[in-house]
């Protein structure tokens, strides 16, 4: 069952840097498609990003996609991270570290969120390049809760190593 109209947009960072990274992207895709409540709206291109903090492992490829659902914020984080382990993400701890499929919940509609379990917008989004090209791409330049433009985000973000590695193909 697809959402009703008085769905919430709600954008997700996409990445992973183990075995197959695009098909790990593609899977996670189209199992957020098939949930219930949630309807994939458009994804970015891949890009080809350097790792942040754990220097020392493969390149990731990471995305943003745009989905409508009538799920609850920590409903929809709770689907993601079931998602993630379907796909075989195994979560040891270690931040920054290689994973097969990570699923980031950056932004839900307009509203900031600060609970135990969720912070949204995401708290390192601003300081991510690999996150503001995405979702650049996808948005143009839209407005964040709390009043910053990615665009102006994506000119203060410091230098980190991130190409487009072509479109994405479900």
């Amino acid at each position: 069952m697809k959402p009703p109209l008085a769905a919430t947009h709600a954008w997700i960072g996409l990445g992973g840097n183990l075995e197959d990274p695009k098909a790990a992207i593609r899977g996670a895709l189209v199992c957020l498609n098939a949930e219930e409540g949630v309807s994939l709206d458009v994804v970015s291109s891949f890009y080809r990003t350097a790792p942040v903090g754990i220097v020392d492992q493969p390149d990731f490829l990471n995305a943003v996609a745009r989905l409508a659902t009538c799920l609850d914020p920590e409903e929809l984080l709770h689907r993601l991270l079931k998602i993630e382990a379907v796909l075989g993400r195994v979560r040891s701890g270690a931040q920054f570290g290689p994973r097969i499929v990570d699923l980031d919940l950056l932004l839900y509609g307009e509203v900031s969120i600060a609970t135990e379990k969720l912070t949204v917008p995401h708290p390192r989004m601003h300081l991510r390049r690999f996150v503001l090209e995405p979702l650049f791409e996808i948005e143009g330049d839209m407005t964040l809760p709390g009043g910053d433009q990615v665009a102006r985000l994506l000119e203060k973000c410091r230098d980190q190593r991130v190409a487009p590695a072509g479109p994405l193909e479900i």
